[in-house]
């Protein structure tokens, strides 16, 4: 036997990295902020760097240690060419694009083994187009809006387009702390609910009456396209280092000055709103699960055959005090909020036997068909709809808006 001295263990050789890499390299530092692998490598790579940095160092050659599981497929088994079961990342991109393969790491909880099939890929393409979508409404409703001259302060704004705002700079603060700690599916998560509940099924439903009906230049609707140009701002931010391709394409669409891409701008500082306008974020909660639940009784009777849009539909709400006070909130702008013609609040004591429960406590409803006459612009079905001879097929509300000074909003 003869004994060589030019073998070097491969787990030094990578162990010493920290050396040969960061104290060498111009615009890396010592000791790194992250050193990244699978869980396998917490007896090995992580292990070897730390004793040689403490060895020649005394300190750690990192400042955090992030592992990650491994791929699986749909029963939990390991991705094997033999088996037949691997899911290869080009025929992804080919076919959905590299976004919709981001944002599936994103969501999967890296913690663990993770995840990963046809149909688990097509569920997260169905997301991304849900965020894609709901970022295309806020760019076309942008569409000829200048922020330097058009931007409303957030003391004139309305109530409702103060709550989005709010309730994007709350979103804002959880995904800063996520990315923080390295946990993309809790982003994905906060994304998802932001785009799909409230601003899809609640914020951006409710304020396209005001943004199809109400004076192009009127205070209500440059309320409302200042909350959707804050969000914008804010929202390509949040979600560049995941889908970063979709991140850049927005940038070019959003008005106003900016950088030359998203990838060197800051995050964006959302305005204070400094208050909703009379109305708290609990009361908004409270509206929107009386919206949710008109809309369940709507579907009933659509399914019934007997309504087509919510807009047909009037609505009868009994409601005990507590419900009532924070109904009256927005006054007769509460129809608004319900997408509905016509919306009366009456007490729940008073409720008869046509009543219908509901998971909301203290509230029962009745949803009927209006008998009154379709505005043709704003749709709306109303007692009013003929009342000036001049435009015999306008709501009052309508004729205001092309003919007078316009209606005046301050909730929704």
């Amino acid at each position: 036997y003869q004994k060589v001295t030019d073998t070097l263990d491969v787990w030094f050789d990578s162990g010493v990295s920290h050396e040969a890499v960061l104290r060498t390299r111009e615009g890396l530092h010592y000791p790194a902020d992250l050193y990244l692998e699978g869980s396998d490598q917490h007896r090995g790579w992580f292990q070897s760097s730390l004793k040689t940095a403490v060895a020649i160092n005394g300190n750690a050659p990192y400042k955090a240690v992030l592992t990650h599981g491994f791929t699986v497929d749909a029963q939990g088994r390991k991705m094997s060419k033999s088996v037949g079961n691997v899911v290869a990342p080009q025929k992804v991109l080919n076919e959905l694009g590299a976004d919709v393969l981001r944002l599936w790491v994103a969501s999967a909880d890296f913690s663990g083994e993770m995840t990963v099939s046809d149909e688990i890929l097509r569920r997260t393409a169905d997301s991304y187009r849900r965020i894609r979508n709901t970022v295309r409404f806020l760019l076309s409703n942008l569409d000829g809006f200048d922020p330097r001259a058009h931007c409303v302060t957030p003391a004139d704004m309305l109530s409702l387009d103060r709550w989005a705002m709010d309730r994007a700079a709350l979103v804002q603060s959880e995904i800063e702390v996520a990315y923080e700690n390295y946990q993309f599916h809790s982003i994905y998560q906060k994304l998802h609910q932001f785009c799909g509940n409230d601003l899809g099924a609640f914020y951006l439903d409710i304020i396209k009456d005001r943004q199809y009906t109400c004076q192009a230049d009127s205070v209500a609707r440059r309320s409302a396209q200042t909350a959707l140009y804050h969000i914008s701002e804010a929202l390509v931010r949040w979600i560049a280092p995941i889908l970063s391709f979709t991140a850049e394409e927005i940038w070019t669409c959003i008005p106003g000055q900016r950088e030359e891409s998203v990838f060197v701008a800051e995050w964006y500082p959302l305005p204070s709103v400094a208050g909703l306008g009379g109305i708290s974020r609990a009361d908004w909660r409270v509206l929107g699960a009386v919206k949710e639940a008109v809309n369940k009784q709507i579907e009933v009777q659509r399914g019934r055959g007997l309504l087509g849009s919510s807009l047909e539909a009037e609505v009868m709400l009994y409601a005990d005090e507590q419900l009532r006070n924070i109904l009256s909130k927005v006054q007769d702008e509460l129809r608004f909020v319900l997408i509905t013609s016509m919306v009366d609040i009456a007490l729940l004591e008073d409720a008869g036997e046509a009543a219908q429960g509901t998971l909301l406590p203290g509230l029962k409803i009745i949803v009927r068909k209006s008998s009154e006459r379709k505005c043709v612009r704003c749709w709306h079905y109303r007692r009013d709809v003929g009342v000036h001879t001049d435009h015999p097929d306008l709501c009052h509300r309508c004729v205001d808006n092309v003919t007078g000074a316009g209606e005046v909003r301050r909730y929704a």
